[in-house]
């Protein structure tokens, strides 16, 4: 049976993080000890390396620089929606005879 998928807040991933880069344990014995797998552990290692204290806002989600592209991606299909329904439009009134 599958293991449900859990879904861990930033102040804990950072304190795993500090558990994991500190001078004793290894990421092995910090993943046994707090129930996680290695890998996510080592990714979120490699997260705040890389991005600092906002690499893991809330439960797993995206961050808000993560975020954007998604964000502009939606707005954009949105406005080619109104923009094909507007061509429709003038393209129905421009064939009807007045």
């Amino acid at each position: 049976m599958p293991r449900e998928r859990s879904t861990d807040t930033a102040e804990f991933k950072l304190q795993a993080v500090r558990m994991a880069t500190g001078p004793k344990p290894a990421v092995a014995e910090v993943a046994r000890r707090l129930g996680v797998g290695e890998n996510p552990l080592r990714t979120w290692t490699k997260a705040f390396e890389e991005r600092g204290g906002g690499a893991s806002p809330g439960h797993g989600g995206p961050t808000p620089a993560d975020d954007e592209p998604r964000r502009l991606r939606a707005v954009n299909a949105r406005l080619r929606v109104g923009r094909d329904l507007l061509e429709k439009a003038a393209t129905y009134l421009a064939s009807t005879p007045v």
